[in-house]
């Protein structure tokens, strides 16, 4: 049973007591904040609907242009800068990377919010966990490793490692939890079949995975549990510069619940900033309410969802759940001849066909229509290439009304990604 406020009620007045609390801290001291809200504008609200009404949202453009003119950290920090002990960095996928500093306070907010996610997957203190990435800049490893050494888990670091030796030292470690991104499980798997290593021996019961939407993607998650001998998949996703934010529902596989908890929540028309009405896409917002030292309050993710009616849910919890899980991103989405294409849906289709080891997705915008051309490396059991190929480009026409061609291409000639994937190139 999820460990959340048992009603919506009761959630909103705990959201909005934190709220306050959080505001009353941060506005006298925090110069970004000071310049963006008017002074005595936070007392005029009662409500968290009046919050939303009358704070304005903060852009990825605005922490972007902070830092550039005032570098190195930009000036969205609540204390002096000797109070801070941890630097962490975005993966710069969508623009200027960030840098973002915390304070112990703030880190230990976060990691107990890491610790929940890690028990939520189903993860005890009995399981040993294995990180396969490298320990670099980005937030999420850090906070995974230290949350599952807090759970009391065995925790071993994959940083340093090849493919081939990670897939070794999961076997003789004996992991029960694999953390890394759903592409990356995949490539694990791939790695092992072509090294002649039975992933039958491993002992891998719960693969947690995020950075990609892939670990909410129905057909993603079938080859995922397939490839690791039945393990569990569970989704979740986080931001460096927000920290983490979900957790996959326990009954309904592919649906995340937002910590409530921890954040405030909303979804809007990417287009007019509104709120909108459940069962619809729009684009998450977010109001982190413990990381006081480095604050955001209605920060426009960029995240793609679609938000569920705010009820009970199958699982008992009443934290707001999105159907689908991470649907892409608003800078994501490709226009092809009058189609609204995302990368989400193209793997979906390609992972539901099978017999595809990895591909890419070429987009040419230069000419008068944008168009896409898909490459695949087939899978080493894949018997009929050309089946394949025409199999994947009825599939693509039947869910997408487009003609994408589909060019079979040697094993081993596309990238492999050990963090979020960047299989779509643009010319």
């Amino acid at each position: 049973m999820p460990e959340v406020l048992p009603t919506r009620p009761a959630i909103a007045r705990a959201q909005f007591g934190r709220l306050r609390a959080l505001l009353a801290e941060v506005l006298p001291t925090n110069s970004f904040y000071a310049r963006k809200i008017p002074d005595g504008l936070a007392g005029k609200f009662s409500t968290l609907e009046g919050f939303a009404a009358e704070i304005p949202f903060t852009l990825k453009s605005e922490l972007v242009a902070d830092q550039l003119s005032n570098p190195p950290y930009g000036t969205n920090l609540t204390y002096p800068l000797a109070c801070y002990t941890r630097c962490h960095q975005t993966s710069g996928t969508s623009g200027a990377p960030l840098r973002w500093l915390d304070t112990p306070e703030s880190w230990d907010w976060m990691v107990r919010n890491w610790e929940r996610v890690h028990r939520l997957a189903g993860t005890t203190s009995a399981d040993r966990i294995f990180f396969a990435f490298s320990f670099g800049p980005f937030l999420g490893f850090w906070l995974a490793f230290e949350a599952g050494a807090r759970l009391g888990c065995l925790c071993l670091p994959g940083g340093g490692m090849g493919s081939v030796a990670r897939v070794r030292a999961i076997l003789d470690h004996g992991a029960t939890v694999l953390c890394c991104t759903p592409t990356y499980a995949l490539h694990l798997a791939e790695v092992a079949v072509a090294e002649q290593i039975d992933l039958s021996a491993s002992r891998v019961r719960i693969l947690n995975v995020a950075g990609e939407p892939g670990g909410s993607i129905p057909a993603t998650r079938q080859r995922l549990g397939e490839a690791w001998g039945g393990a569990r998949v569970f989704d979740h996703h986080g931001m460096t510069e927000i920290g983490p934010v979900t957790y996959e529902c326990p009954v309904r596989p592919g649906v995340l619940h937002v910590l409530e908890d921890a954040f405030i929540a909303e979804v809007i028309d990417p287009v007019n900033g509104r709120a909108i009405a459940p069962g619809h896409n729009g684009e998450l917002v977010l109001t982190n309410l413990g990381r006081t030292g480095s604050p955001l309050l209605r920060y426009r993710t960029g995240d793609l969802v679609q938000s569920a009616a705010r009820e009970v849910c199958d699982c008992g919890s009443s934290e707001l759940a999105l159907e689908g899980g991470i649907l892409g991103r608003t800078d994501d989405m490709v226009v092809v001849r009058g189609v609204n294409v995302y990368p989400a849906a193209v793997e979906e289709i390609i992972r539901a066909v099978g017999g595809v080891a990895e591909y890419q997705v070429c987009v040419s915008a230069g000419r008068a229509l944008t168009e896409l051309v898909l490459k695949i490396e087939p899978a080493v059991n894949c018997g009929d290439v050309i089946a394949l190929v025409r199999q994947l480009e009825r599939a693509l026409h039947h869910a997408l009304a487009l003609r994408v061609p589909v060019t079979a291409v040697p094993s081993g000639s596309l990238p492999r990604f050990e963090m979020k994937a960047k299989r779509w190139v643009k010319d």
